[in-house]
């Protein structure tokens, strides 16, 4: 018989409630930090007051969870039962949420793999539906590790925000690479590439933005069987005309997620930003 394994996640996959319910994930939730106030994402604090602070200028950053509060959902984790924990978190270029759960890990009740998936938003919550059915089959760790770690690098993500500005203050991009959506009137197309941020190409305007986000998804979808997300901070309007055109011009889509991001990106990002995750299955 295969061990039971539990799903172990953090707050940046941005998986709805009732997904997390479902199959029964456990959520690590990182901190965002405005002026001298820490609040823990999906809690306490949401995208709206990251995007109206970061307007006024205030100070926001963020901060990874303690591996202390790993240990504290590992072991709550194995009490309730499990026998073997995949713990997977965003992208260790971005954070140090892996190297927290690695320290915590060594301690466990329980075995814990801890998976770097190199993604993060909704390519990081595909990834970790992936790996939470395959638990669901009776997958073993291994298994589930392999099935998570396949989705990942299966999945894309293109993005475009209003201003590399954030990214730049946050370190999420470099100063070289911040030049790039420098120029008067342009504004830049960005991917995500091995875990890290990489400019793709430039577009003069946001309509342009969406029209060129849409036929990325449309080319690299193909005629595959893929989910989508389509994610924004401060633009619902321009990111629930994406999700339309994406309905009708991708056959094989399957679940297509809309939604702002939450707190963590939505502070490195900036106001403006408008995604796309594209995951064959």
């Amino acid at each position: 018989m295969s061990p039971q394994v539990a799903i172990v996640t953090d707050s940046t996959a941005y998986l709805a409630p009732e997904a997390l319910t479902r199959h029964d994930i456990s959520v690590v939730p990182l901190t965002v930090v405005i002026g001298n106030e820490a609040l823990e994402e999906g809690t306490e604090i949401s995208a709206f007051a990251v995007s109206r602070a970061l307007q006024r200028r205030r100070p926001v950053t963020t901060s990874r969870p303690s591996p202390a509060e790993f240990a504290a959902v590992y072991a709550s984790v194995a009490a309730s039962g499990a026998e073997a924990i995949v713990s997977l978190h965003l992208s260790a270029e971005f954070s140090g949420t892996y190297d927290a759960a690695l320290v915590a890990a060594k301690d466990a009740p329980v075995p814990v793999r801890v998976v770097d998936t190199g993604v993060v938003a909704m390519a990081l919550g595909f990834t970790v539906l992936a790996a939470a059915e395959t638990a669901e089959s009776g997958g073993t760790a291994d298994e589930v590790v392999a099935a998570a770690e396949k989705r990942a690098a299966d999945t894309s993500a293109y993005f475009y925000v209003d201003t590399l500005d954030y990214l730049r203050r946050g370190g999420r991009i470099g100063a070289a690479q911040a030049l790039f959506g420098s120029a008067l009137a342009v504004k830049p197309l960005l991917r995500l590439v091995d875990g890290r941020i990489e400019p793709l190409e430039k577009v003069r305007t946001a309509s342009k933005a969406i029209t060129r986000l849409e036929e990325i998804v449309v080319g690299e979808a193909g005629t595959r069987r893929v989910d989508v997300a389509v994610h924004h901070l401060g633009a619902a309007e321009r990111a629930a005309v994406l999700a339309d055109r994406l309905r009708e011009r991708v056959p094989g889509l399957g679940d297509l997620v809309v939604g702002e991001v939450g707190a963590v990106i939505g502070a490195h990002a900036g106001p403006g930003l408008l995604g796309v995750v594209i995951s064959p299955y």
